[in-house]
């Protein structure tokens, strides 16, 4: 089945080379005025210049350095698509360095990209979600997602965005979940996260397990997965094709078992004890160690 992928080409004007961009150090501030400026196009140019530099982390050090941080976040909600595209692109290259998350962090970007989370153009969402995303994967990035209140708002956007996106916002949830989970619990995430168990990718199905293995972690949040009935559709995951999946629903499912005795129970009632057993014998590790964990788990309670 053909799926819609988002795009990134620019307009055929927009020629990074024609960008006025000198050598080392000059070029930052250089590109900084030529952003400060009132000409769009030039903006543009000097916009996919830094997009290039970026990928130095020296660049990056450099360009937080002369508070180039501020210039892009006000062009966060410039009216030229292709300014947010570039600028949101630029951001989320910084994060791929540790100086830039750092200085992302600091400079209070992961709240200033709030607004974008409804952008009309899907690459500039897309790049917002990466940017998420890696933040994420830092205690005080996903401390900074949690502050700016955006657990509420991505656990929506799991209804409604494409699925690109999809394993992005999940990814995020998933680190920011270990860490607090009311907000996403007031907001329904199990039950949207249920829903997405059965979703025909693959990758979706894993990575749903997964938040809720992290919603689970949470003495709340397993109360949360017995109430809405997650179980037996995790227990069907059990005999998924893809691996990745099984192992992801095994985890779960082992998490959820640990308190209350709900838990237990709802998994041994499924008759799961039987399945978790011919896992033992599954060539992924991954899917054995998950299996191993949830019996473990399974087998103290009276109903194993």
């Amino acid at each position: 089945m053909a799926h819609a992928r988002i795009s990134a080409y620019l307009p055929p004007d927009i020629e990074p080379t024609k960008a006025a961009l000198a050598f080392g150090r000059r070029a930052l501030p250089k590109l900084r005025e030529e952003l400060q400026g009132p000409e769009l196009l030039t903006q543009q140019r000097a916009l996919v210049a830094l997009c290039d530099l970026a990928h130095d982390p020296e660049q990056v050090y450099q360009a937080i350095e002369i508070g180039f941080i501020d210039n892009l976040k006000a062009l966060l909600g410039h009216p030229d698509s292709v300014v947010r595209q570039k600028t949101t692109e630029a951001l989320y290259l910084m994060t791929m360095h540790s100086v830039g998350r750092q200085g992302l962090i600091k400079n209070g970007v992961i709240a200033a990209l709030s607004g974008l989370l409804d952008d009309p153009v899907d690459i500039c969402r897309k790049n917002t979600h990466q940017i998420f995303d890696m933040m994420a994967k830092l205690p005080e990035g996903a401390a900074g997602v949690l502050q700016a209140g955006l657990v509420p708002p991505l656990v929506l956007k799991l209804k409604t965005e494409m699925d690109e996106i999809l394993e992005l916002i999940l990814d995020t949830l998933s680190n920011c979940l270990r860490m607090e989970v009311s907000e996403a619990l007031a907001t329904g995430a199990v039950a949207v996260l249920k829903e997405k168990l059965t979703h025909p990718s693959a990758a979706i199905r894993s990575k749903a397990a997964c938040v809720l293995l992290d919603i689970s972690s949470h003495a709340e949040g397993k109360v949360a997965v017995c109430e809405e009935e997650v179980i037996p559709v995790l227990v069907s995951l059990l005999e998924d094709t893809d691996p990745e999946v099984q192992a992801s629903a095994t985890g779960a499912l082992m998490f959820a078992m640990v308190t209350p005795q709900e838990g237990k129970v709802a998994v041994c009632e499924e008759e799961v004890i039987p399945v978790l057993v011919s896992l033992l014998e599954d060539t992924d590790p991954e899917v054995q160690a998950s299996a191993t964990g949830a019996l473990m788990f399974a087998m103290v309670t009276p109903q194993g």
